[in-house]
C-alpha cells in the first residue's frame, strides 16, 4: 500500500497479543482488531477462507464455531499456518490446520456443541494475503441442540458481548442479502454497544441468492438502513460449490464478474467483493490501531505501575533460603502477634467501617449475645411455675401443706442455676470461635472458596447457574469466572444464618440456605440464598467455614404448654417471687462476672501464648522447614505476577518499537441512523415474508387489490417503502466517495 509504516502496524500488535498471551485473556482483549460477527450460515467462515484462498476452517451443521478463532493473516513469500498451542510446528496442508482447530476446540469444550471462551489463535502466512488480525466468534443461535445447555444463545451473546465492548475492537457486522437485514442480530449487538456507528463496518454476503427481480442496491449505496462506515457486498461459493471442491480462486473470479455484470452493482464493482473488502479492513484496522495505541499504552503502563512493587518482591523471593526461612517465621509470628492485638483491642491503624470484627465482635457477645441466652432461660415462665408446682406437691407427699416448704426453694434455685451452664458453654464457644476468627483474620482473610450452584433462582436468565464462590472473615462473594471478578456481588456476614434444604425433586445436589436474621433480602428480590454442592463431604466443608466466619445455624425454638392448679397458686405465687429476685441477683453477677472470667482465662492468654509461646512450640515440633514450605496457592500467585509483570514489559517495548507516523484516512461523517430505535421501538420485525428480500428496488408497484392471504405482505412492504422514504429524505442521494489510498 505504499506506506511501510501501516505495513508493520498489524504485525506490531500481533507480537503484542504473543507477548500478552500469558498476561491472561484480559488484557488481549483491549487489543485493536477486528470482531466478525453474525447468524449461524451468514457466510463469516466463507469470507475467511476467501481472505487466506483455502479451505480451512470446520463447518457441518448446527455450531462449528464454539471457541473464538483469532485469525491472525501475515504476508509472506511462503504459506503455511501456526498455532499458538503447537509453537515451532509449521502446518504445510490446510487440512490438518481444520483438523487441528476441531481437535483443540473438542479438548476444551467436548463432543456436545458446548462453547467456550478460551481462544484458538492462529496465524497464517500467504502471499496472497493482506495483514490483517480478526476474531471469528461463534454465529448466533436461538435454540440448543443436542446436549447443549438451555442458555446457549445467551452463553454466546455474552462471548461476543466481551470482545465487541471494547472500544479497541472494529465490529465486523456479517448479514446474508437474502434474511431480512433490519432484524440482523449482528447489527443490534453492534449497535448496542456501538450507537454512533464509528467501530462497524457492514458486510452483505448471499447477494447471487436474492429473489429474481429484487437487489441490495441500496444498501450498499449506504443509502437505506445507513452505517457510518458504510457496505461492502460478497458472493462466496454456495454449498454445492463446496461440496463439488470449487477452488477458491475460481469463486473470487466468479465473484467479480457477479458484480461487473449485475445492473445494479456494475456501476459500484470497484467497490464490491472479497479483495476489496480485505483492502479496506487491513486500512481500517491499521488506521484503528494507531488511534488507539496511545490509550492502549497508558493502560498497560498503570497495570505494570500497580504489579511493580509485588513483582520485585517476588524477584528477590527465594524459597530453599534457609537464612530467609527462619527470619520469615520470626517476622509472622511477631505481626500475629501485633494484628492479633489491634483487632482485639480496637487500636489497628485501618478501621473497618463496613462489618464488626475481633473485638468489637466479641464486645457484643459480651453485652448484647449472653444477656439475650439468660433472658430466654429467665423468661420461660410456663416451665418455671410448673416446676415450682410439682415440687410443692412432691415435698408435701401424702400431707396437706400449709406453709410454703422452703425445699422447693432451694430444689428450684439449684435447677435454675444449673440452667446457666448451657448458656455460659455457649458463650465460652461464641468467644472461642470469634478468636479463631481473629486468628484467621490476621493471617489469612480467605477461608473458604469453591464452586457453588445458587439453585433457587429459577426466574433468572438460564436458571440455577454455577458461581465461583469466596468466603471471608467479613462477606461472602461470587462470580461468574476470573474474567469477572470486577462483577461480583459480595453480602455482609453480619446478621446472617444458615439451614438446611432439603434436595428438590430429582435433584442430585446437596443444598443449604443463607439467610439474613433481620429478614432482609440477601440477593436481589430474594430472601435466602439457596447454595448447592455435589456431595455431602463439600456440604459439611461449607458449613463448618460458615460456622467458623460466625455464621451458625438456625435454632428452632420449641413452644411449651402450661399446666398449672389453682390450689397451689398461693405457694407457686411466693416462691416463684423468691426465685425472680434471687435469680435476678444470680444473673446480674453471671453478667458481669462471665466478661470478665472469659477476658482473663481465654483472650489474655491467647495473646500471651501467641506473642511467647507459639514460636518456642513451633521449633519444637522440629517441622519448621516444612513449615516455611511455598503454598502451591502463593506459588502459583507469584509466577502469575511475575509472567504477568514480565508480559506486560514486554509490550510497552514493542509499542516503544512501533512508528505511527503512517497515512490515515478520515472517518467518515456520521449518518442518519434513527432506523436502529425506530424498530427497536414498536417497527414490527416480520416486515416481509420469511426468506424473502428486504429491497424491493426494481420489483413492479404493488396493485391496488390483491387476492387472500397476501394483506400481511403488501402491508409489510408498504411499510417498508414508507420507511425508506423517511431514511433516504435524511441522507443525500450519492454514492459514498472512495476511499483514498484503496484501489
Amino acid at each position: 500500500m505504499g506506506n511501510r509504516g501501516m505495513e508493520e502496524l498489524i504485525p506490531a500488535v500481533n507480537r503484542l497479543h504473543e507477548a500478552l498471551s500469558s498476561a491472561g485473556q484480559s488484557c488481549c482483549l483491549h487489543l485493536p482488531q477486528i470482531a466478525v460477527v453474525g447468524e449461524q450460515s451468514a457466510g463469516k467462515s466463507s469470507v475467511l477462507e476467501n481472505f487466506v484462498g483455502r479451505d480451512f476452517l470446520p463447518r457441518g451443521s448446527g455450531i462449528v464455531t464454539r471457541r473464538p478463532l483469532i485469525l491472525q493473516l501475515l504476508n509472506s513469500d511462503k504459506e503455511y499456518g501456526e498455532f499458538f498451542h503447537c509453537k515451532g510446528k509449521k502446518f504445510t496442508d490446510f487440512d490438518e490446520i481444520r483438523q487441528e482447530i476441531e481437535t483443540e476446540t473438542i479438548r476444551l469444550t467436548g463432543s456436545n456443541k458446548g462453547i467456550s471462551p478460551v481462544p484458538i489463535t492462529l496465524k497464517i502466512y500467504s502471499p496472497h494475503v493482506l495483514n490483517l488480525t480478526l476474531v471469528d466468534l461463534p454465529g448466533i443461535t436461538k435454540m440448543p441442540v443436542g446436549d447443549q445447555p438451555a442458555d446457549i444463545e445467551y452463553q454466546i451473546r455474552d462471548m461476543i458481548m466481551q470482545y465487541i465492548c471494547k472500544e479497541n475492537c472494529l465490529i465486523l457486522a456479517v448479514t446474508p442479502a437474502n434474511t431480512d437485514l433490519a432484524n440482523s442480530d449482528a447489527l443490534k449487538l453492534a449497535k448496542d454497544v456501538d450507537p454512533q456507528g464509528q467501530r462497524t463496518i457492514g458486510v452483505i454476503t448471499k447477494l447471487d441468492l436474492m429473489d429474481k427481480g429484487t437487489d441490495a442496491k441500496e444498501i450498499l449505496e449506504n443509502r437505506l438502513l445507513p452505517l457510518r462506515r458504510g457496505y461492502i457486498g460478497v458472493v462466496n461459493r454456495s454449498q454445492k460449490d463446496i461440496d463439488g471442491k470449487k477452488n477458491i480462486m475460481a469463486a473470487l473470479t466468479s465473484e467479480r464478474n457477479f458484480f461487473l455484470s449485475h445492473p445494479a452493482y456494475k456501476h459500484m464493482a470497484e467497490r464490491m467483493g472479497t479483495p476489496y473488502l480485505q483492502r479496506t479492513l487491513n486500512q481500517q484496522l491499521t488506521n484503528h490501531i494507531r488511534d488507539a495505541l496511545p490509550a492502549f499504552r497508558n493502560h498497560l503502563h498503570s497495570q505494570l505501575l500497580a504489579l511493580n512493587k509485588e513483582a520485585e518482591e517476588y524477584k528477590k523471593f527465594s524459597p530453599d533460603d534457609a537464612t530467609r526461612r527462619t527470619k520469615t517465621l520470626l517476622q509472622l509470628v511477631q505481626r500475629l502477634a501485633v494484628d492479633f492485638e489491634k483487632l482485639i483491642e480496637g487500636s489497628g491503624d485501618k478501621v473497618d467501617m463496613v462489618n464488626l470484627s475481633g473485638g468489637a465482635r466479641i464486645n457484643k457477645i459480651f453485652h448484647e449475645r449472653f444477656p439475650s441466652e439468660l433472658v430466654m432461660i429467665e423468661s420461660d415462665e410456663t416451665k418455671l411455675r410448673q416446676e415450682i408446682n410439682y415440687a410443692i406437691r412432691n415435698i408435701h407427699g401424702v400431707r396437706t401443706g400449709l406453709f410454703t416448704p422452703d425445699m422447693a426453694f432451694e430444689a428450684i434455685v439449684k435447677k435454675q442455676i444449673s440452667n446457666l451452664k448451657a448458656p455460659c458453654i455457649k458463650f465460652i464457644d461464641m468467644v472461642n470461635q470469634e478468636l479463631i476468627t481473629t486468628v484467621y483474620q490476621c493471617i489469612e482473610k480467605v477461608i473458604h472458596k469453591g464452586w457453588l450452584t445458587i439453585s433457587n433462582i429459577g426466574i433468572m436468565r438460564g436458571g440455577a447457574k454455577e458461581f465461583w464462590f469466596i468466603l471471608s472473615t467479613e462477606s461472602l462473594s461470587w462470580y461468574k469466572d476470573e474474567e469477572e471478578k470486577e462483577k461480583k456481588y459480595m453480602l455482609p456476614l453480619e446478621n446472617l444464618k444458615l439451614k438446611d434444604v432439603g434436595k428438590g425433586f430429582m435433584s442430585s445436589k446437596f443444598v443449604f440456605a443463607i439467610f439474613n436474621t433481620e429478614l432482609r433480602n440477601v440477593y436481589k428480590g430474594y430472601r435466602c440464598l439457596e447454595l448447592a454442592c455435589n456431595s455431602q463431604e463439600e456440604l459439611d466443608s461449607w458449613k463448618a467455614s460458615l460456622l467458623r466466619a460466625g455464621v451458625y445455624p438456625e435454632k428452632i425454638a420449641v413452644n411449651e404448654q402450661e399446666s398449672t392448679d389453682p390450689q397451689l397458686e398461693r405457694q407457686v405465687e411466693t416462691i416463684r417471687n423468691l426465685v425472680d429476685s434471687y435469680m435476678s441477683i444470680i444473673y446480674k453477677t453471671m453478667r458481669d462476672l462471665m466478661p470478665k472470667t472469659i477476658m482473663h482465662l481465654m483472650i489474655n492468654n491467647v495473646k500471651e501464648f501467641i506473642s511467647s509461646e507459639l514460636l518456642p512450640q513451633l521449633y519444637a515440633l522440629g517441622e519448621c522447614s516444612a513449615l516455611m514450605d511455598e503454598a502451591p496457592e502463593q506459588r502459583q500467585r507469584r509466577e502469575e505476577v511475575l509472567r504477568k509483570h514480565s508480559a506486560l514489559k514486554e509490550a510497552l517495548t514493542v509499542i516503544g518499537e512501533i512508528s505511527t507516523s503512517t497515512f490515515t484516512t478520515p472517518l467518515p461523517p456520521p449518518v442518519d441512523s434513527s432506523w436502529i430505535q425506530h424498530l427497536s421501538s414498536g417497527q414490527p420485525k416480520n416486515s416481509v415474508t420469511a426468506g424473502r428480500p428486504v429491497i424491493r428496488a426494481h420489483a413492479p408497484p404493488a396493485p391496488r387489490t390483491s387476492p387472500a392471504g397476501s394483506n400481511s405482505s403488501s402491508r409489510g412492504l408498504q411499510q417498508l417503502a414508507a420507511q425508506r422514504h423517511r431514511v433516504t429524505a435524511c441522507v443525500p442521494r450519492r454514492q459514498p466517495p472512495a476511499i483514498p489510498g484503496v484501489k
